[in-house]
């Protein structure tokens, strides 16, 4: 059991740090950064496949440690904000993978729903945290920054993490986590 709880650690550390590391393959180009999401790719993969305790702590320490070693993204309204959104994903994949039936459709449903529910909790702390420092927040830029500037993220997460996540189920890998 110690060993589990090793290898769990070992494996969420990685996680934060593709977290911090992947958003530098698109830096060059902010705007390109912001619509692949890289932050979001290591917190959905950590759900699946440690859990929700581990998705939701990776997701809520990922964008403040990096605002604080990188200064990207900015801690206030920003980072905070992604706190919230990918501490959702998290913990929204680690949760209805445990409790949804296995399967690739499921695997898939799960994706979607976390994607959507993590994206209403960023909609929703912006909101909040926009309004504290008296900045407007609109319905547009909730659908810009949530669907039409995250379109390639989105279809990037569809791709790559089912993938991954059924390549892991297929040999067992994930059974031997949880």
């Amino acid at each position: 059991m110690k060993q589990l709880e090793i290898r769990r650690m070992i494996l969420a550390a990685f996680f934060i740090a593709l977290g911090l590391v992947l958003p530098f393959l698109t830096g060059q180009i902010p705007t390109f950064g912001r619509m692949l999401l890289p932050m979001h790719i290591p917190v959905l993969l950590c759900g699946f496949i440690l859990g929700w305790p581990y998705g939701m702590a990776v997701g809520l320490v990922l964008p403040l440690f990096r605002s604080y070693l990188f200064g990207m993204p900015p801690v206030f309204p920003t980072a905070a904000a992604m706190t919230f959104e990918l501490g959702a994903y998290g913990f929204l994949t680690g949760y209805l993978y445990q409790r949804l039936p296995k399967g690739n459709a499921s695997v898939y449903i799960n994706l979607i729903l976390a994607m959507l529910g993590g994206r209403i909790v960023w909609g929703a702390a912006s909101l909040i945290l926009y309004d504290l420092s008296n900045q407007p927040f609109s319905w547009q830029m909730f659908m810009a920054g949530a669907v039409v500037n995250a379109i390639p993220g989105i279809i990037l997460q569809l791709i790559a993490i089912p993938a991954i996540v059924i390549a892991l189920e297929k040999n067992g890998y994930l059974k031997r986590l949880r």
